[in-house]
């Protein structure tokens, strides 16, 4: 995330809608959106560049909800096209936001499926 956060852990819990005008982002909307909650741990505080590495955990599962909601608190996943400053999508080649776990119910088996894929940055 752009620059430091400044709680070592949190959750965010914002409301998620879609921007029918600027399909297909989505925001923060308290009238129409469906709650949506993610929580952080600071992994660790860099200084070049000038960020955060953070565990998110998303309690719900919101199309784009964890490069909104960190862009919505101040805090743009780096390298996000969609979400974050402009400064935030400069300061990297690509989106750095990575699944290094996985785990849901295979829909025709039943069957408990997990993945992992360490973190690469």
């Amino acid at each position: 995330m752009h620059g430091h956060l400044p709680e070592d852990s949190g959750e965010i819990d914002l409301p998620i809608a879609k921007n029918r005008i600027n399909f297909p982002l989505q925001k923060i909307c308290y009238e129409s959106g469906k709650p949506a909650q993610s929580q952080y741990q600071v992994l660790e505080r860099l200084e070049d560049p000038f960020a955060t590495r953070v565990l998110f955990t998303p309690i719900t599962g919101r199309t784009h909800q964890l490069r909104i909601h960190s862009g919505e608190i101040g805090h743009g996943i780096l390298g996000c096209d969609l979400y974050a400053s402009d400064e935030a999508f400069r300061l990297a080649p690509r989106l750095m936001l990575h699944a290094e776990r996985i785990e849901f119910e295979h829909p025709v088996s039943g069957e408990n499926i997990k993945g992992f894929c360490p973190c690469p940055f």
